[in-house]
Formats: structure tokens, sequence, C-alpha cells
């Protein structure tokens, strides 16, 4: 039996950009049309659609208020918003309300819209897929879990580049392009960035993205371990070397064919350099204990948390190494220099943890979100990781609110530039000491009544003051609860 071809519902209230993205997309979909959403829920209703383009500015009801009731009403339907506008707010607003996939701005070119419904569609059956076999685990004993777990793990590990969520106007957008280039040569690269800012992620989509993508990709962090322990990580050991006589294989055999990505490559010792330039260079290796030179066919993708052009001019970094790995170097940004991509990152490091621990939860308010962004995150997605993992623990709602989130971010109040540090200013620079103080109490002040939920009450009677004094400090410093500052915008 042939598989159906996947259908995708194309919402838009002007004719012509119906019309355009039909005709980019109509060879390998099949293609409905809506001119409003009263016609799209319709459309809806009577089809089985997997993927919806839905227009973000129509008269009567944005695209976010539809999708959002699509979510509601068949939630494993991909959507994406097509918009000329990719201001923040509203971007925080489809991502928390309506659970967009991704954004594409106007104007769309046809081979960027035909790989976005490419993309959707094949999210769509790995997501039924990943459904079933969630049942069949069921039924399966613990060998059968075993190998059902690693198809999903596949399944997971296949959306490659797609799996890295980013903003339209994302810093990412660049390091994507060019990983995406890179993956199809078969070329050392070199991700250099911040611990936590995915570099990780990125190799392992670089090797799903590659040709090699149907062999095994495998890591090891070389920061932290003893260069015998290392030596036998990669390269192996011979019967005799190891306690129990055993032989070890190293990752250099094992990812033959496939890739093997080493993090932390600015930690490895001038002996290890050595053997890894050898590895690059010829493919070749030594198991620890032996005498014989082996060969691998891998391909090396390495990481670095420091500049390596840095440790090469003190003398600490081989120059021939850091040439051979720098064949395709990319830089990752931390998280602070990507503004917009926090709340996407946020929302889906919710879902993953509620999932794991079987707790329902349905997004982050607008105030939460917010304050996400505007942070630096010194921690970058581990931190942003293990932020979201606590407020879920102690939220008591399905929404998780400002209230929840740890002090320090919630005392960096939210402005364009990003977090303010200004308090940090205070207590490094120079200055009045009314002044420095004053800093300090209005970022008191605001953390208080976000955490008490601007019930100013409590907060009032937390720092020991009357509710006049606490007004008269707000209006002061001009602190003013959020909502009050929409609805002025």
């Amino acid at each position: 039996m042939a598989a159906s071809i996947p259908v995708i519902l194309l919402i838009d209230d002007e004719p012509h950009s119906l019309s355009a993205m039909k005709m980019a997309l109509e060879d390998e979909f099949e293609i409905l049309t809506a001119g409003s959403a009263e016609a799209a829920l319709e459309a809806l209703e009577e089809n089985w659609v997997q993927a919806i383009f839905c227009d973000q500015r129509m008269p009567g009801r944005s695209g976010v208020d539809l999708l959002t009731e699509v979510r509601e009403r068949w939630p494993e339907t991909v959507r994406l918003i097509v918009t000329g506008y990719t201001d923040s707010q509203s971007m925080m607003a489809a991502i928390n309300e309506a659970g967009i996939h991704q954004f594409l701005t106007k104007p769309w070119h046809p081979e960027q819209l035909l790989a976005a419904a490419r993309n959707a569609t094949q999210m769509f059956a790995l997501a039924r897929e990943n459904e079933r076999l969630s049942l069949e685990m069921r039924f399966l004993n613990a060998t059968s879990q075993s190998r059902v777990e690693k198809r999903r793990q596949a399944l997971r590990e296949g959306m490659g580049f797609e799996a890295i969520l980013r903003s339209p106007t994302s810093a990412m957008n660049d390091v994507v392009r060019a990983a995406r280039h890179y993956a199809s040569f078969d070329v050392p690269v070199l991700l250099t960035g911040d611990a936590g800012v995915g570099k990780q992620q990125l190799a392992r989509a670089m090797h799903y993205g590659s040709l090699r993508s149907d062999k095994p990709f495998y890591e090891v962090n070389l920061a932290g371990l003893s260069d015998e322990l290392a030596m036998i990580e990669l390269f192996g050991a011979k019967r005799g070397v190891l306690p129990g006589g055993v032989a070890r294989i190293g990752l250099a055999q094992k990812a033959d064919r496939g890739t093997l990505y080493l993090a932390g490559i600015e930690a490895a010792s001038p002996g290890l350099q050595l053997q890894i330039l050898r590895l690059v260079r010829e493919g070749s290796f030594t198991p620890v204990g032996g005498q014989e030179t082996m060969t691998t066919t891998l391909r090396l993708i390495a990481g670095a948390a420091s500049d390596v052009r840095i440790l090469v001019g003190e003398g600490r970094f081989r120059a021939d190494l850091y040439y051979a790995l720098a064949v395709g170097e990319i830089a990752v940004p931390p998280l602070r220099a990507r503004r917009g991509d926090v709340a996407m990152l946020a929302q889906s490091l919710l879902a993953e943890v509620a999932a794991t621990h079987g707790k329902p939860v349905r997004g982050f308010s607008a105030a939460a979100l917010e304050f996400l962004e505007n942070y630096d995150w010194p921690g970058n997605l581990r931190e942003l990781s293990n932020e979201v993992t606590r407020m879920l623990i102690f939220g008591e709602e399905t929404t998780l609110g400002a209230e929840l989130i740890s002090r320090p971010i919630l005392q960096a109040p939210p402005g364009d530039e990003g977090a303010d540090r200004t308090a940090e200013d205070a207590m490094a620079g120079t200055g009045a000491l009314k002044e420095r103080v004053e800093l300090f109490e209005m970022r008191i002040l605001r953390e208080t009544l976000t955490r008490h939920r601007w019930n100013k009450s409590r907060a009032a009677a937390e720092l020991g003051l009357s509710r006049v004094g606490l007004r008269a400090k707000l209006d002061r410093y001009g602190v003013t609860h959020p909502a009050a500052q929409e609805e002025e915008s």
C-alpha cells in the first residue's frame, strides 16, 4: 500500500499569497486553502491535516489566536506562522500560547517554504511514530523495550539541525547555516564557545546532516580526564593493560566511518595532542600497550570552551593540530547574545522535564518569559535547564509565573539591552552612597513584589514597610506592574 501524500493547510486572507504558497508546495503535498479562520476550522474538521501555514495578520482574528484554538483541538498538527513582523513580544506570545514550531518571514523564498513544509510533515510523522512506539513499549519485555528506546532515540536525533531551536532573527541562524555547509563536506571542524552553549548538539546535527548519518556518532569530553584515561578512551587498550586482563576497544575504532566529537580539546596534554594530530592527518592510531598501527575513517569534530588561537600563541596548544582541526571553525554564541531564543528554548525544556517527571503543565506566563529573556544566563543552556526544572518543581498551577523564578533573575529587570547590571556597577564603582544604595533598593522592591505576585500587603510586610510607604517608594523609582507597562505600550 502506497504511503498517503501529506496534507497541508494554507491560511491567508490575501488570495495571491495563497496562490503563491500553493504553487510552491503542490508538487509534493496535497494542499488545502482557507481565506479566513472560520474556513480553516471547517477544513480541519473534515480533513486529516499534518501541518498548517498561517498568516499572522488577518482581519477579525490573528494567526496566533487561531492556532491557539488549533493547538487545543488538534494538538498533533504542526503549526507555522508566516509574518512580516518579528518583534520579540509577538514571538513569545506565539510560542507560549499557540506552540508555534517555526516562523517564516515575508518575503519568503519558494525553496525556504518547501524545506519548512518537508520538516513540518516529517516532524508530524516522527511524533506519530513516537506515539506508536510508546504504546508498543507497554507490551514488550525488557529486551524489546531497550530496542524500541534506541529506535525512539534515533527518531529524535534524526531531526538534526531542526532540533536547534532559534528565532528568525537569532544569531544562531548564521551558525546553523555555516554548519550545514560543513556537514556535507568530509572535513574536520572546530566548534568554539562558552561551556553549555550547545556545541555538542550542533556536532550531532552536523553528523546527521552528513553522508555518515547512518553510521555511529560518539562523543567524549577530554576535560577532567587524565592523560592515561583519555588515551584508553580514544585509542583502546591491549589485554593486560586494564585490571581483569580484558582488552578495550577505543572510540577511534568504534567511530570508524562515523563521527567522533571531542569536547574539551583545549584540555588535551601535549602528548595527547600529538596522538590526535596523527589521528586527524593519517587516520591511524595505536592502542595503549600495543605496537601495531590501526586505521580508521572517522570524521573528527572538536569542541573548545576557549579561544584555541590564544592558546597557540601562548604555546599551550600545537599550532599544527589547531590548523588540522580548524579546516572549518564555527563560533557558537552564548545565550546572552541570542535574544528571542530563550523563550523558545525554555518552552521546549519545560515540555521535556514535564514529560520526564510526569507533571502536567501548559507553559510560562508572559511576565515569566520576559524575565527569562532578559537575563544574561552565564551558565547558558545548563543554567536555563536548571531554572526551568526548579520552576516546574515548585509550580502549583499549569502556567508557571514569574514568582517562581530565582532571585538573581528577578533582580535583573526587563530592558531592551538585556539584564540590568547597574547594581553590580554600583557595588564596584564610585559615586554618592545614597545613589548607589537606591539602585539596590529599587531592584529589591521589584524582586519582592514579583515573588508575591504583586500583592503589596505581603510585600510591604516582608520589607517592614507600610502600604503607604511602599507605594511612595514605587512611585519614586517608577516601579510598576508589568501589566500596566503593557497597557501603556
